[in-house]
């Protein structure tokens, strides 16, 4: 039996967008002739799946067709949620569609997720598959990189996951990776009748409201319209505290790939910095007198930099009108204004610029620095800067 690929197509993307009412879904972001869910859409045409289904809500039913359309995507099924829920419903009502059976397995994978190295991914999946059974359920860890708080965690004892940690800071993150925990990816794999018990022994009344809102649903064109009355009385919860934190029998698939839920912009320049030979052109290259910078994408309500700053270069001390920024330093040293804050930054280290901060970026070492950034604002033009002090006699 082939594997039903389930995507969660729900988030809203307020992590990147904090204090704008319209904001874009991580999901659907262009950054650069690719979307997140287009890359998760490419995934699972692999052979070991079966045809998709989609979760996701009314809101996103237009741009998850256009996805579908586009990824000639022609088997599906799409799931409407009629009001949000968290996961664990949407996750059970997906389940409970009359057209998977009962030992089907399903593969619950994030809409946005960035996943490299595909086929080590596969084929751990396809290596687990008879391990499914009527109560077990799989989730899949990702090594972790570097201590990150933007994370969930996992720790384990024979492979069996005996620990969740949430999101904790540096400090902690730090311990946890010592005692080999891995970061908790999201992504789930079990059976259909395993979300059934589950869900009827941990989460009666979920159980009951998914399983009225999927048996009085209309469905018309690939799409299931779950009942709304019915929905919105199962309790609004995360698969993670609805199941994980309560049945023991949780095994972890272990995987040492490339990985993001590019849930900040440090996440999103790091992914740029990564790939940033697919995205320079030399046409994008400006020079200044501290150095230079290439724009390597210039998306919706965003732009991304590379910054380049001489030894010895100093930028003038500016603000900005329009934008916030985001930097994560790849090299060098730079020492940094931010208001009336002064400090030296190393690789891999990230700061927030907000919206009219006043700022500097020096270069008092013989190494060249060079730093990421992203611009995140309604204009992003050289013209909203306004200089207070320039060493190049750049200040009107």
């Amino acid at each position: 039996m082939k594997i039903r690929p389930v995507i969660l197509c729900g988030g809203a993307g307020t992590r990147l967008w904090p204090n704008q009412k319209k904001h874009q879904a991580k999901q659907f972001i262009d950054f650069g002739n690719w979307t997140l869910l287009g890359k998760t859409l490419e995934r699972v045409k692999a052979s070991i799946f079966d045809d998709p289904i989609i979760s996701t809500n009314a809101k996103y039913l237009k741009q998850v067709k256009q996805h579908l359309k586009k990824h000639k995507i022609r088997k599906f099924k799409i799931v409407l949620e009629p009001a949000k829920r968290n996961t664990a419903p949407a996750i059970l009502s997906t389940a409970l569609i009359k057209d998977i059976p009962n030992e089907q397995p399903l593969m619950f994978l994030a809409a946005d997720h960035l996943i490299e190295k595909v086929g080590l991914f596969n084929k751990a999946i396809k290596k687990n598959q008879k391990k499914l059974t009527q109560n077990n359920i799989f989730i899949f860890g990702i090594k972790p990189t570097m201590p990150s708080s933007e994370f969930g965690y996992f720790l384990t004892k024979n492979n069996k996951v005996s620990r969740f940690v949430e999101k904790p800071k540096e400090a902690k993150a730090k311990q946890i990776i010592s005692k080999k925990g891995y970061w908790n990816s999201g992504m789930f794999y079990l059976r259909k009748d395993s979300i059934i018990n589950n869900f009827k022994k941990y989460q009666p009344n979920i159980y009951l409201n998914c399983n009225k809102a999927v048996t009085k649903a209309k469905f018309k064109s690939n799409v299931y319209y779950l009942n709304k009355q019915a929905f919105t009385k199962a309790t609004a919860k995360s698969f993670d505290y609805a199941i994980l934190e309560k049945t023991k029998d949780i095994n972890a698939i272990k995987l040492d790939i490339p990985w993001s839920d590019l849930g900040s912009w440090k996440e999103i320049c790091k992914m740029y910095g990564r790939n940033k030979r697919n995205y320079f052109k030399k046409k994008n290259v400006f020079h200044r007198p501290w150095g230079s910078y290439v724009n390597l994408f210039n998306g919706k309500e965003f732009l991304i930099k590379e910054l380049y700053v001489k030894p010895k270069g100093i930028l003038s001390l500016q603000k900005h009108h329009h934008r916030a920024e985001h930097w994560v330093v790849t090299q060098g040293k730079p020492k940094i204004t931010l208001n009336k804050k002064y400090f030296t930054m190393k690789p891999d280290e990230t700061i927030f610029i907000p919206l009219g901060a006043i700022h500097r970026i020096e270069n008092p070492y013989k190494k060249p620095v060079k730093i990421i950034e992203a611009q995140v604002g309604s204009i992003l033009k050289e013209t909203d800067i306004v200089r207070y002090q320039d060493i190049y006699g750049r200040v009107k």
